[in-house]
């Protein structure tokens, strides 16, 4: 409507549970303490967009370092999709990334819409859902063994900043398990189930 008062805010972190909850509605399957582990993050990188009050969208632009940030949780809710708003949002996030080399896990059926906007395909992102009976291979340890600065230097090697405050909290998650593997007596990989 051309009367409406659409407005973008930091979210605070109360409204990150109601984006977790659209992102659960969207089939994205957040993790029970994902909200408040990239909260920690970057917690000035959290958006939520209202028309005339009321919630309509949010995005995530977590900024890891001065060179490095991340788009996620990019969601407007049904009844406001269609009119622009997902754009604004989008446009507000890029801003507040600056000129950092920006990553985007983004919607499949999206792609099109991600490269009009600059963005260019560069690795698949693929989730695994899966019940454990407990039981690992030799090879498969608990991560809390490997030392934390072991953990950081081999996560340099695959992300693209330094992120130690939050590896710190996501790899000792209450409710969740930080696994690693070791081949020839170093870290060759970890994941965290949660």
């Amino acid at each position: 409507m051309p009367n409406d008062v659409f407005e973008i805010h930091t979210a605070t972190r109360k409204e990150m549970d109601l984006i977790m909850q659209w992102a659960a509605k969207e089939g994205w399957n957040p993790g029970l303490d994902d909200a408040g582990m990239f909260y920690q993050a970057d917690p000035n990188g959290f958006f939520m967009a209202t028309v005339n009050g009321e919630p309509s969208g949010a995005i995530s632009a977590v900024a890891y370092d001065g060179s490095y940030g991340f788009i996620g949780l990019y969601i407007v809710r049904p009844k406001f999709r269609g009119k622009g708003y997902g754009v604004k949002l989008g446009e507000h996030a890029m801003k507040y990334l600056g000129g950092r080399n920006i990553g985007l896990d983004g919607v499949i059926a999206e792609q099109s819409n991600y490269e009009t906007a600059g963005f260019k395909r560069a690795y698949r992102n693929i989730r695994f859902e899966c019940k454990l009976d407990g039981t690992f291979s030799n090879d498969v340890i608990d991560l809390s063994k490997v030392s934390f600065k072991k953990v950081v230097a081999y996560d340099e090697k695959c992300f693209q900043a330094s992120r130690p405050a939050f590896l710190k909290n996501w790899v000792r998650q209450d409710k969740g398990e930080a696994l690693g593997i070791i081949k020839g007596g170093k870290l060759a990989g970890y994941g965290v189930v949660r």
